[in-house]
């Protein structure tokens, strides 16, 4: 069955919808010739529709969506990209390859999935290899448990909006076990398309007021572009303050006071994001007491959750302070970031307010079944006992292991560059060294309307194929330099990679100096 729709809003925009099986969106066009001839002249007689112009252009569009801005997939990726299709249509380049390293793309960079995650989403995908005996019993069931939430048993199925009941108690028992036995409620946690998901719905909630009332964001800097390209789109205020880079980009609780006073003056500061370990840093918070969850912690750290902090605070802390913490399955031992799997719990929320958090998340229906899926096995891997335990473990501390001997080896190849200064990479899969670059090259990319950073790192890729992202599109002190990096290459090519880099950077320096 095929039906067409006309919907003709106010002001002008006039689309076509046809539903076949799904949903499609066209514009005029979508008519024959005649018909669309006939609508546009009947609108314009009515007034509904200029004769000529478009209704949505870049000066009607939303403004707040034109200050965004998304460093991670900017220019320069845009530009990496245009280079890999003029390596395969045979362009000669200095180099044979465009290697990524601006994003945590952990599969895209080589690093294998884990084989007990693989085989349940194969059995939760296609039930039928529950019959086949190359899976081991405890992979067949949890698919079994999963399946047995969804409906009609199908990973397909539409889920409840705040996410599959029994995903949502396996996360509140790994909370609780993470936090030594403080209580997780299931009715708490969100399941998310990933963890940028939850954070933009929280930051939803939270802008309000207009002028010296408007919600001000309190978020560190150096940042993940998610929250200040969040805080445009929402008209939200950002308010930076700054990491210690001297000592391993540590919080200052006198840098928090200072920026807190200073925004007070124009806007009303009612949210503070911190994301631990850090990115683009890569360092764990060390000095506030009071999250994104990670298990990227290497040696020499302890992940402690902020809720559980909170709660070691006593009442007076934990039964009032509002908290919102977010984790995913894209990061760490996992790195599966296309399953878009996440949660969100939400601590001393109103009720009212939290009903109205449910409303919102289910106007988008629900997360993604499989992303689900995939974050319950992340918070109720293999035990113990179970068939796929050894494996598991061998897998898990495999990557762990990788990604410490690269972190460290990032360190140190980097810190043996003239101008370049690396701080140690202790939690994460990035680094954010600072570069000293030429006052001839500062100012040739001011010329160019760059910004420094932009201008080496457009440069880096031009000669050699390495593709980072400067520091400017994360936030830095003024007159600093920097460029995020991750650590996932290979350990080989990363260290082709970081000799590259090392011969650039002198080149580079000798060229402006």
């Amino acid at each position: 069955m095929c039906s067409i729709h006309t919907v003709i809003p106010h002001p002008l925009f006039c689309c076509c919808y046809e539903t076949l099986n799904g949903k499609c969106v066209w514009n005029l066009s979508a008519f024959p010739a005649a018909q669309s001839e006939h609508l546009q002249q009947k609108m314009s007689e009515n007034g509904a529709l200029p004769l000529r112009g478009k209704v949505l252009t870049v000066d009607t569009m939303n403004a707040n969506v034109k200050k965004v801005d998304y460093a991670v997939r900017g220019p320069i990726v845009q530009r990496a990209v245009q280079i890999e299709k003029e390596l395969k249509e045979g362009v000669k380049k200095p180099f044979e390859e465009v290697i990524k390293a601006n994003i945590g793309d952990a599969h895209a960079m080589g690093q294998r999935p884990i084989t007990f995650f693989r085989q349940v989403m194969a059995l939760c995908t296609y039930p039928q290899l529950l019959d086949d005996n190359k899976f081991p019993e405890d992979a067949k069931n949890r698919a079994r448990r999963i399946l047995q939430s969804c409906g009609g048993n199908s990973i397909g199925a539409y889920t409840t909006s705040q996410g599959i009941d029994c995903v949502r108690h396996d996360v509140a028992n790994y909370i609780q076990r993470r936090d030594g036995g403080i209580p997780s409620d299931p009715d708490n946690i969100y399941l998310t398309t990933g963890a940028s998901d939850g954070i933009v719905t929280i930051l939803k909630l939270l802008t309000a007021g207009e002028g010296r009332t408007r919600t001000g964001v309190m978020i560190s800097i150096p940042q993940y572009p998610l929250y200040s390209a969040s805080i445009a789109e929402l008209g939200a205020v950002q308010i930076n303050y700054y990491l210690n880079e001297e000592k391993c980009w540590s919080l200052d609780i006198s840098e928090l006071q200072r920026s807190l006073h200073a925004a007070r003056e124009h806007c009303n500061p009612r949210v503070l994001c911190i994301i631990n370990p850090g990115n683009p840093t890569g360092e764990p918070i060390r000095s506030f007491p009071y999250k994104k969850n990670s298990n990227d912690i290497y040696k020499g750290c302890e992940f402690h959750s902020f809720k559980k902090v909170l709660f070691e605070m006593g009442p007076e802390y934990s039964s009032k302070v509002e908290l919102a913490s977010f984790h995913s399955t894209s990061k760490c031992y996992m790195g599966e970031c296309g399953f878009r799997g996440g949660y969100m719990e939400v601590i001393n929320m109103d009720p009212e307010v939290k009903a109205q958090l449910t409303k919102l998340v289910s106007v988008r229906l629900c997360p993604p079944a499989p992303g689900q899926a995939l974050m319950d096995l992340v918070v109720n891997s293999p035990q113990p006992g179970e068939p796929s335990y050894q494996t598991f473990m061998k897998e898990r501390t495999a990557v762990l292991s990788a990604l410490a001997e690269k972190a460290k080896l990032t360190e140190e190849i980097l810190n043996t560059v003239p101008g370049i200064s690396c701080n140690p990479v202790q939690g994460a899969m990035y680094s954010f060294p600072r570069i000293t670059l030429p006052e001839r090259a500062i100012n040739e990319a001011k010329a160019k309307g760059q910004a420094p950073d932009m201008f080496y790192c457009m440069k880096l890729l031009e000669e050699t194929g390495i593709c980072l992202v400067p520091g400017s599109g994360f936030g830095q002190r003024e007159g600093t330099y920097h460029f995020r990096m991750t650590i996932l290459p290979p350990t080989d090519k990363l260290k082709i990679m970081l000799n590259k880099l090392k011969e650039f950077h002198q080149k580079f320096t000798q060229q402006y100096s």
